[in-house]
């Protein structure tokens, strides 16, 4: 008779086809599923991984890929005013992605990690019940980035040192942005309770849908086109918040349903601190790496900002490009996070590794690729937003120093994401908390104390990047997922 050797939870267990005799006596013993597992759950648990893995990728990458396109069109339009709104648009674009990754990657990325094992052990109950503590969440942090905004935004820009044009027209959109923080956070946290279902399809339609609406709304009201008023850099944020208003109801539409795989029902409305424990377990550390990250991009405006204004523009342009990579790998990430929860969840260690490791190669192929691409040929990506010399160059100089190493930040990420799923980030956000110490430590003590120029700044934030994917991906090769703590 057959025999196969299988992985179950990190043990080796020997099987054989059971002949006849021993049918009923196999079946007897075969570990029953539990009750009313939806289908969709079933695959993540018994499907070939990679085919499942590209399959539930690929409608986030597309939407994605389509998401990029439109902060392109938006940095397209915003450069048609002038230096000053894109340098004004470098200063806040951290803040705005600040917000974004704790929504969608951070918090989000742990509530699809705790609705996808609670449905991977068979609790969908307690996966109905998570909705609720999703928008809770969402309704505190979209009102708390809104005061944070009104008691210190505009003496965290003054702070930056930019001249008063630049930050004047820096905080006018920051005004209107955090006034939309309620409609974001909802969209983000509705869209990872999808997606911890293991449906990748919705989210991604509605970006698809939002991004068609948020192009020509975004034009139209920062330049004035259609005969409405041109309301120049807030108008991009207008355009944001009235595409989550709208992906917002579709969402809650769609998740009151009967057919849904999770629903959102008044039966479910029991807050309890079990769950929000289960969230905030994974999220609250998972929040440092986002904030970490964008204190990097942020710290490093300051001190770009002393080599000049075109420097700043500059590397803001292509400081852009690596946030848009983030969106890129959170097409992989977010299938992820639910395929290695759903796994873990139900016992399966061994396949969420080999999950993750699946993951993980393919999103550093991916931006590797991106990364050599514009560093050999960095007008593709430049001349898109600037003609000026000095900003060019600024820009051209990053892409050929981070550039080669961009799959570290594609790897790095990606298992970032995955980890979530695992329910466990401490290495990821260790790794993340290093990166940030060489990138802005390194950099600020080579200029600040040995004048050294700008390529000195590029080559620390390459370094911290290269440390950052290699030390997240040891870790899990080390057995991270299999040793979980509290974290």
């Amino acid at each position: 008779m057959d025999t196969q050797v299988r992985a179950s939870g990190g043990e080796r267990v020997v099987t054989r086809e059971a002949g006849p005799e021993e049918g009923l006596i196999a079946a007897e013993a075969a570990p029953q599923r539990p009750p009313g597992q939806h289908p969709l759950t079933r695959q993540i648990l018994e499907a070939p991984p990679l085919p499942l893995l590209l399959r539930m990728a690929s409608p986030n990458a597309l939407a994605f890929l389509v998401q990029a396109a439109v902060s392109m069109a938006e940095v397209w339009f915003i450069a048609r005013l002038g230096m000053d709104p894109l340098a004004a648009i470098a200063l806040m674009f951290p803040a705005l992605m600040l917000m974004q990754m704790l929504a969608n990657g951070a918090l989000g990325g742990a509530v699809a990690s705790a609705v996808a094992r609670a449905l991977g052990r068979g609790d969908r109950a307690g996966a109905e019940a998570l909705v609720w503590h999703a928008l809770a969440i969402a309704a505190l942090a979209g009102i708390g980035f809104f005061a944070l905004y009104q008691a210190a935004g505009a003496w965290l820009l003054e702070q930056t040192g930019a001249p008063a044009s630049v930050t004047a027209a820096a905080a006018a959109y920051g005004a209107v942005l955090f006034a939309g923080s309620l409609p974001l956070w909802t969209m983000a946290l509705l869209s990872a309770v999808v997606r911890g279902t293991g449906n990748m399809r919705l989210p991604a339609l509605l970006m698809i849908a939002g991004s068609a609406i948020q192009v020509p709304l975004a034009g139209a009201l920062i330049l004035g086109w259609f005969g409405l008023p041109a309301l120049g850099l807030p108008g991009a944020a207008v355009a944001v918040i009235t595409v989550a208003l709208f992906n917002t109801a579709i969402l809650v539409v769609r998740l009151v349903r009967a057919d849904a795989t999770v629903r959102l029902h008044r039966a479910a409305l029991r807050l309890r601190r079990a769950l929000f424990a289960d969230i905030f377990r994974v999220g609250l550390p998972a929040a440092l790496s986002p904030v970490f990250v964008v204190l990097t991009i942020g710290l490093l405006n300051v001190l770009i900002g002393g080599f000049g204004v075109a420097a700043l523009a500059g590397y803001g342009i292509v400081a852009r490009l690596e946030f848009l990579l983030v969106p890129m790998i959170f097409g992989i990430g977010a299938a992820l996070t639910s395929m290695v929860g759903v796994n873990m969840g139900a016992g399966n260690v061994a396949r969420a590794e080999h999950i993750g490791w699946l993951g993980g190669i393919t999103a550093a192929v991916l931006t590797g690729a991106v990364g050599i691409l514009l560093a050999l040929a960095p007008g593709l990506w430049l001349d898109l937003f600037t003609r000026d010399p000095e900003t060019w160059r600024s820009g051209a100089l990053y892409l050929a120093i981070v550039g080669p190493v961009f799959l570290f930040q594609g790897l790095g990420l990606s298992l970032y994401f995955a980890s979530q799923g695992a329910g466990t980030v401490a290495w990821p956000v260790i790794a993340t908390i290093l990166r940030f110490v060489i990138c802005v430590g390194g950099a600020w003590i080579g200029v600040r104390l040995f004048d050294q120029p700008l390529w000195f700044v590029y080559t620390s934030i390459a370094v911290g990047m290269a440390v950052y994917g290699a030390l997240t991906a040891a870790s899990i090769a080390l057995g991270a997922w299999r040793q979980r703590g509290s974290w």
